[in-house]
């Protein structure tokens, strides 16, 4: 198998990194947490490199484009810790492409592919646990109008976004629908998050809402799976900077007269900290190349990478902070907020524990030793 990249993926990567290196600098970050976690005008930028597009076909306006590139991107956009969830855009405008009647995709998609609109996914309840289908929020129908009612919780940019992807029971079994923001019964209540971000409680009571599909179990599931790879690629980027401001620092910190990096067995601590790196790319690249896979493979594949990634990145994140000493948890140095933005990845789509027990359920019988 060829792990190359493409011309036209390399290209994509450097137009990325060029613009998280000079548009998107930690001054600029730390702005946009005073301001609320979120920025528009950073978000338009992203679009006008075509990014939040990657997902939509030609035919509505978008790139194309598949998970190599998205993976490429998350990666660039990991190493600069950006804040707006350009994940939730892949995720929903896949699903709308995929599932969504014609009509929908017609309104939504061309519009989320230029950045007029962002539609975000609003899946978690307050005791789910990780469990898709488990959803406690209920969907009616009366004279061909749905309606859906209940509670949301961390729905990331939930008071800016323009409209949710929300799973909901209709006679027992999950189905996906849209509802806008705006629309009658929705109410959101914002907060920060630990890396910096933004998200909201979203209580829809009666709102208004299209259906895109009543298949919404499997739709969820290839949901977040494509989430999954995202933050797999995004966390990829993230300890990567990680170990490169680490690095640097070792580099310039003196102890004894001379460089801490001399230290052979803080050089040792940085060779582990490459490994689990590099561990962390393969399962990434694995990730994103197993998602157009059968559901039952693909579902096994992500849950071990996310399982893998939650491990180097907690490896990584507690190394770099001991490398450097009490300085890795203020918040004036950047180290800090890659370590808080590693933390709140694991615990994105399931926590390393939840996909453990992943990984458990679904091994087969021809799995371990005696296969």
């Amino acid at each position: 198998m060829d792990f190359d990249f493409s011309d036209d993926q390399e290209q994509l990567r450097d137009a990325v990194r060029k613009w998280v290196d000079k548009g998107y600098d930690f001054d600029r970050r730390r702005a946009i947490v005073a301001a609320g976690g979120f920025d528009r005008a950073a978000y338009g930028e992203m679009a006008e490199l075509g990014l939040t597009g990657l997902y939509v076909s030609e035919d509505n306006g978008g790139m194309g484009m598949g998970p190599t590139e998205a993976m490429v991107t998350m990666e660039e956009l990991g190493r600069g810790i950006v804040l707006e969830p350009l994940t939730q855009t892949l995720i929903c405008s896949a699903t709308l492409q995929t599932h969504a009647p014609a009509a929908l995709q017609a309104t939504w998609l061309p519009r989320m592919a230029a950045g007029e609109a962002i539609v975000v996914l609003a899946q978690q309840e307050r005791g789910a646990r990780y469990q898709l289908n488990r959803c406690a929020t209920q969907a009616t129908e009366s004279g061909g109008t749905w309606t859906v009612s209940g509670t949301k919780s961390v729905v990331a940019i939930g008071d800016q976004a323009d409209a949710f992807v929300v799973p909901a029971n209709v006679n027992g079994q999950i189905a996906l629908f849209l509802v806008e923001r705006s629309a009658s019964g929705v109410s959101t209540q914002a907060y920060g998050t630990q890396d910096g971000s933004r998200a909201a409680e979203v209580v829809l009571n009666k709102a208004p809402a299209q259906l895109i599909t009543l298949n919404g179990l499997t739709a969820l599931e290839e949901v977040v799976d494509i989430g999954i790879a995202c933050t797999c690629a995004e966390a990829v980027g993230v300890m990567d900077k990680t170990l490169a401001i680490t690095v640097d620092y070792m580099n310039t910190r003196k102890q004894f007269g001379v460089n801490i990096a001399s230290f052979q067995a803080l050089r040792h601590r940085v060779a582990d900290m490459k490994m689990q790196l590099e561990l962390g790319r393969s399962m990434s690249y694995y990730a994103s190349l197993k998602l157009h896979a059968p559901a039952d493979e693909r579902r096994r594949a992500l849950a071990r990478a996310k399982y893998q990634l939650g491990v180097s990145m907690r490896f990584i994140g507690q190394q770099a902070v001991q490398l450097h000493g009490g300085i890795a948890v203020t918040d004036e140095y950047i180290a800090s907020h890659y370590f808080k933005k590693l933390t709140q990845l694991d615990m994105t789509f399931g926590d390393t524990l939840h996909q453990l027990g992943e990984v458990s359920a679904r091994m087969q019988e021809t799995a371990g030793v005696f296969a």
